[in-house]
């Protein structure tokens, strides 16, 4: 059964999803992308609590938590916010799930304490040498377009806009609810988030050899239609995560767990089921 409760990090109210044993420390810790919340991670986590704690927070500015001013809207602010939150939750081995902004947020958190990191699953995310921002992102980056574009999105907009890139179609419910969460709030943290953030191509020049170094069981799943980043990049993790498991998902977009659920349990499941499994016998 899922729980809902909040955490207080550094003075943040943070909302967590939590499933499984509640005391073990280690868990299998989901971090949601940009716009997204915990709640996207709810079928997956109702199937790896059965084997293992499962935690995924609202990050700040997403969802239940908190949208303060004073946050620090980067990648490496969250990436402290989550070692704060799992330091907070006692929890020391650290199984992630990461997608979209995620990525780079866990991954910055991972290679600084790698010595907690027992396994690692990227969702449409991960390290991007030569990367060029997307088309929404360069609206976001841009002063003034950013906030009208904000401003101006309704709902029906919403759900026309995520009709690009996903040919198997999201489900409403997952729309709607990305759509109430993305709230004046929300909209200030994403603008902060990506004006504040540099080409997410520096990590891969910068920390090749650390996560080279990065040596836990590693999957990658990507949707082949992505039109934010690009499945090409799905092979290119095998550069900076060389033991990798690799799938592309011919019919899916940027949300594969939610345009493919079933198919995405059935390659995540037995990978975190295994991996937990190697962890405690170490």
């Amino acid at each position: 059964m899922l729980r809902l409760g909040e955490v207080i990090v550094n003075r943040v109210h943070t909302a967590v999803l939590e499933a499984g044993p509640a005391s073990a420390d280690e868990a299998v810790v989901f971090v949601h992308g940009n716009p997204g919340y915990s709640r996207d991670w709810e079928d997956l986590m109702e199937r790896a609590a059965t084997f293992c704690r499962c935690v995924a927070p609202d990050m700040p500015g997403f969802g239940q938590s908190a949208r303060p001013e004073y946050f620090d809207y980067t990648v490496a602010g969250y990436a402290d916010h989550l070692g704060a939150l799992l330091t907070k939750l006692h929890i020391q081995k650290v199984h992630l799930v990461l997608h979209d902004f995620g990525g780079p947020w866990g991954l910055a958190w991972a290679l600084a304490h790698p010595a907690a990191l027992a396994s690692l699953t990227l969702i449409d995310t991960g390290v991007f040498p030569n990367y060029h921002w997307h088309y929404l992102a360069r609206i976001w980056r841009t002063p003034f377009l950013g906030e009208v574009f904000n401003a101006m999105t309704t709902r029906f907009g919403f759900h026309m806009m995520l009709k690009h890139g996903n040919p198997r179609g999201l489900p409403k419910a997952f729309i709607d609810a990305m759509y109430d969460h993305f709230d004046a709030g929300t909209k200030r943290a994403v603008l902060k988030l990506y004006r504040d953030t540099n080409n997410p191509g520096y990590m891969a020049e910068r920390y090749r050899d650390a996560f080279r170094a990065l040596t836990c069981p590693t999957l990658v799943i990507w949707g082949r239609a992505d039109p934010y980043l690009p499945a090409r990049y799905a092979e290119i993790q095998r550069d900076f995560f060389p033991k990798a498991e690799v799938h592309v998902l011919d019919d899916s977009g940027h949300w594969p767990f939610a345009d493919n659920p079933e198919k995405v349990a059935a390659i995540v499941t037995p990978f975190l089921r295994q991996a937990v499994g190697a962890a405690m016998g170490a």
